[in-house]
């Protein structure tokens, strides 16, 4: 139990640590103005039985409960708002930190990890952890600290009761292990149903497009409802295993109250204990195990704190990307690839590749699927780190800029763009959050998108979807190529970034690539004839290697990929419907 308060404890930032160990100081605090209750009584029964009430007697009696019950009351807030604040705000600083820490991780850890994973653990997980911590934490301590402060005053008044209590509390905790080792064997498959439940809900939902295409609905539906077929058993199986123990420990709570009346009352009947402190005993038996018995149903709960941490470690222990390099502005933007390898899982993607590309020049790549385009510009970026050889930025390693410096002279328009549920004014801003409205507007200009913002019903301020769902697919280009323009950095990748889009969109999408690129330094994949002549040098990749470089003229006249390739295409331009 003491463990996995530990373990929050751990988990927590030194400012919220220190308010739950200032709420275990008004625990204890707390405690004994609950155990005031106990001479209150001594004194009143004391003075009914040698009759002998007097005001005096009243005013203290009554003086003594007023002192516990409003002590409690005014220690219990603070203790409570101390607990719940530092509760949350771990766990809304955890999310936080999550985020940045997945910032700086190998994209692999991405191919690996399903998006499920990531977002139980940041939201449920989270969400459970921060809601059970403010409740069961305090009332775990609470309880604790409450049973060893009666048992205490029951010391004061008779040791034979007090060790008889503390023998009880040593048999409750042990039937307490057993009920968290119940709890232990269900908790990995109900977070494990968790998990998998979001993951195949949110890939449902990604993928509806497709679900309703290929007409398959109905295997898709069947394993959304596996999935929350399998965590309502989870959950279920948590409760069945929590039940039965948290039963025992009730009846032992009980038990051991029945105990120590029975005990008292024999010590009076045999003359070794006075009628007042056999009464107060009495007493006492009800109120010593009253907090226990709640202490125990929530240490259960513990577990799941306990289990919430460890997924969020295990994300946080994720080895990240070397990242404390220097904050460097280089020279020039001259791009070296030097005898660079980098493998996955074992297979070879990148084999011994040299590469120059020189500052404000335009490169071109293309080559057959899977053949490491993307791979080569990721390195570049420093989305994966090289495994043999180097990248270098202005002549120096890219490994040794800070990772924020590096991609300070990046920008990026992928084939697949994603925007956030946000104003479009604020998706373009992420490329200069600090921009004013006319910046904004004066990049969306470039971008050719001013005018389809302007017949949205709220303009810039028009909320798009999660993903910009509620644009087309070149909207959505044109508004990535505006963040792009807004960033104004001196390396432009392009991925495919106009791959898919329709004939009507391509003027507009064509016009703001060439405005993005202006002066830059320009590195594209690409499928298409007209946007790779012009480049200043082409290179082909397959299967990892570079197999011709040149510019269009000079690839045309090599028999290769390269010239099959434009043969190829222009074959399927000429191509008509008789």
């Amino acid at each position: 139990m003491l463990s996995m308060v530990k373990k929050f404890f751990d988990f927590c930032n030194e400012k919220n640590r220190n308010k739950f160990y200032k709420s275990v100081v008004l625990g204890v605090i707390d405690a004994m103005f609950a155990a005031m209750k106990i001479p209150a009584a001594f004194v009143a029964i004391k003075a009914i039985l040698e009759n002998n009430l007097t005001n005096t007697t009243i005013l203290t009696v009554i003086g003594l409960m007023l002192v516990s019950t409003l002590g409690k009351m005014v220690i219990n807030r603070f203790a409570y708002m101390l607990q719940t604040e530092a509760g949350y705000d771990t766990c809304a600083m955890k999310r936080i930190e999550i985020g940045e820490h997945l910032r700086y991780l190998p994209m692999g850890y991405f191919n690996d990890t399903s998006l499920g994973h990531i977002t139980s653990v940041t939201t449920n997980t989270m969400e459970q952890t921060g809601d059970i911590a403010t409740r069961a934490i305090m009332l775990v301590l609470q309880g604790g600290l409450t049973t060893i402060v009666i048992a205490l005053f029951m010391f004061a008044f008779d040791w034979r009761i007090g060790l008889i209590s503390v023998a009880g509390i040593g048999v409750f905790f042990l039937v307490n292990k057993w009920t968290n080792l119940s709890v232990a064997r269900v908790a990995d498959e109900k977070l494990s149903a968790d998990r998998e439940m979001v993951g195949v809900i949110l890939e449902y939902i990604q993928g509806i497009a497709e679900i309703r295409n290929y007409n398959i609905i109905g295997q898709n539906q069947s394993k959304v409802q596996k999935s929350i077929e399998r965590k309502k058993k989870a959950d279920i199986a948590a409760e069945i295993a929590a039940i039965p123990a948290v039963g025992v420990q009730n009846l032992i709570c009980k038990l051991i109250g029945v105990v120590i009346a029975g005990v008292s009352v024999y010590f009076y009947l045999t003359g070794t204990m006075e009628l007042v402190y056999t009464i107060v005993m009495l007493l006492s038996s009800f109120m010593i195990f009253e907090s226990l018995d709640t202490c125990g149903i929530y240490t259960a709960l513990l577990k799941v704190i306990g289990k919430g941490v460890d997924l969020a470690n295990e994300i946080l222990n994720i080895e990240q990307m070397d990242i404390d390099g220097a904050d460097f502005k280089p020279e020039n933007r001259d791009i070296h690839l030097e005898h660079v390898g980098f493998a996955y899982e074992n297979r070879k993607i990148i084999d011994d590749v040299t590469l120059d590309i020189k500052e404000n020049t335009t490169t071109a790549i293309v080559g057959p699927s899977g053949g490491g385009k993307t791979t080569i510009t990721s390195l570049i970026a420093r989305f994966w780190d090289v495994q043999e050889g180097k990248v270098t930025l202005g002549g120096r390693d890219v490994k040794d800029y800070s990772f924020d410096s590096l991609m300070e002279n990046f920008s990026f328009v992928f084939q697949r763009v994603y925007l956030f549920e946000d104003t479009i004014a604020n998706n373009i801003r992420f490329g200069k959050p600090e921009a004013t409205m006319d910046e904004v507007i004066e990049a969306a200009k470039k971008a050719a998108c001013h005018e389809f913002i302007m017949g949205l019903p709220d303009k810039y301020e028009t909320v798009v979807g999660e993903g910009g769902a509620t644009l087309s697919g070149g909207e959505k280009q044109r508004i990535a190529i505006a963040r792009a323009i807004m960033k104004d950095a001196p390396i432009i990748i392009l991925d495919e970034a106009t791959a898919n889009v329709d004939p009507e969109n391509e003027k507009e999408l064509t016009q703001a690539i060439e405005n993005l690129t202006k002066q830059k330094t320009i590195i594209m994949i690409a499928h298409r004839l007209k946007t790779v002549r012009n480049a200043d040098q082409i290179i082909v990749v397959d299967k990892g290697k570079i197999v011709q470089k040149g510019r269009h003229e000079e690839l045309m006249e090599q028999d290769g990929i390269y010239k099959n390739f434009i043969t190829g295409r222009k074959q399927a331009v000429s191509w008509k419907i008789a």
